[in-house]
């Protein structure tokens, strides 16, 4: 397959970043909106693409994409579902908090809380939590994967069922339109579901991305949770879903 040499750049570009902007890269490349909207409509034409509102993301139905580049999309918008999910917690609460950039975002939204008790498989999350005083922090045991920090495993799971918290903060790797929570790493998920079997109230976070993208593993359904806070939900099946199992739908673009 012939590849132009800026069309190359392109998905190299979204290779490292996992998603491409059409402003950004008119703006790279000295060209029109109007060329890069064509240059990346025949990019995912030929499936190299996956297409988003304003640009396109690098697809990947069975791996995930690199930490790095998974934590620089939707950056500012991960901030806004962050702050919105620390708001639901309270002081003096207990919480598992789940492996994903954007439950970091929580995590770092949540250090001005007192009297936490946090469990995490994250070890991103443990460290950026270990050194605030009114904040208990406990770290899952298991095998911990070097691409992002994440402790999964069998053990992991038997660690996880100890504990009955007051809210658990999830994220997906995918939401498919009929409301099913995805993910890639099936060694992750066991621990997902414990962690949901294992809490009063339940929040899923993630941005509209996600909505776009697809994954191999079932976690569970968006009904089983109490809380879904993203930016925008732009998907009628999905917005069905929250109203039918009256599960609370915040939309942080529009706050």
């Amino acid at each position: 397959m012939y590849l132009s040499p800026r069309h190359s750049e392109i998905i190299q570009m979204a290779k490292d970043h996992g998603r491409v902007l059409v402003d950004d890269l008119a703006t790279h490349f000295n060209v029109t909106p109007q060329t890069i909207r064509k240059d990346l409509n025949d990019l995912c034409d030929q499936r190299l693409l996956s297409r988003i509102h304003g640009g396109a993301l690098f697809p990947s139905g069975i791996e995930n994409m690199e930490y790095e580049a998974r934590r620089k999309i939707a950056a500012e918008e991960k901030e806004a579902i962050g702050r919105a999910a620390a708001r639901l917690i309270p002081d003096n609460a207990s919480l598992f908090i789940n492996i994903g950039t954007t439950t970091e975002s929580v995590s770092k939204a949540l250090l001005d809380h007192a009297g936490l008790m946090v469990i995490t498989n994250n070890i991103n999350v443990a460290n950026r939590m270990r050194i605030y005083p009114s904040i208990e922090v406990v770290i899952a045991g298991g095998v911990v994967r070097g691409s992002d920090g994440g402790v999964v495993g069998e053990a992991a799971v038997d660690f996880i069922r100890q504990f009955k918290v007051d809210y658990a903060v999830i994220g997906a790797s995918a939401i498919d339109h009929d409301g099913a929570l995805l993910d890639f790493d099936f060694r992750e998920v066991k621990v997902a579901q414990a962690i949901i079997a294992n809490a009063r109230h339940v929040i899923l976070v993630s941005d509209q991305t996600k909505f776009e993208r697809t994954a191999p593993v079932r976690i569970g359904h968006l009904s089983q949770v109490n809380t879904f806070i993203t930016d925008r939900c732009g998907i009628p099946s999905v917005r069905k879903i929250c109203q039918e199992a009256e599960v609370q739908l915040i939309e942080t673009s529009l706050s």
